[in-house]
């Protein structure tokens, strides 16, 4: 089973990234109440699990990093809409595909591309 990317952002917050269907589901489903997810606007993207009461720093970095293993950035490079949401205005029936939640309330943010240059530049670096 493939693990939950853990990465930590600029601003020394720690971040949880989803690799898959499977994996984005588990994120959610271990996320407490209070704890703000984002995923991109589009389908295609890891959810991101960013913590209790993120900064707007915060909520700019993770989104980034969501946005650059999305398959909106792969096809586009440009910028980018998320939504930001918390764990407990999500839910999930039994009849949908991994990696599909229902969200009830959300904020739309843009993402922009010089920040997703960025954050994709410090995301490979921590891979080598």
């Amino acid at each position: 089973m493939v693990k939950i990317k853990r990465h930590t952002l600029a601003s020394g917050t720690e971040i949880d990234i989803g690799r898959s269907a499977e994996t984005n589901d588990e994120l959610v489903r271990t996320a407490k109440r209070n704890e703000t997810l984002i995923h991109t606007v589009a389908p295609g993207s890891p959810f991101v699990n960013v913590g209790e009461n993120p900064s707007k720093l915060d909520l700019n970095l993770s989104g980034a990093a969501c946005v650059v293993y999305s398959q909106d950035w792969r096809d586009n490079h440009k910028d980018t809409n998320i939504n930001v949401f918390r764990k407990g205005d999500m839910n999930k029936s039994k009849k949908m595909n991994a990696g599909s939640w229902e969200v009830k309330k959300q904020e739309r943010r843009k993402i922009k591309k010089v920040d997703i240059l960025k954050a994709e530049k410090e995301l490979k670096n921590e891979t080598n």
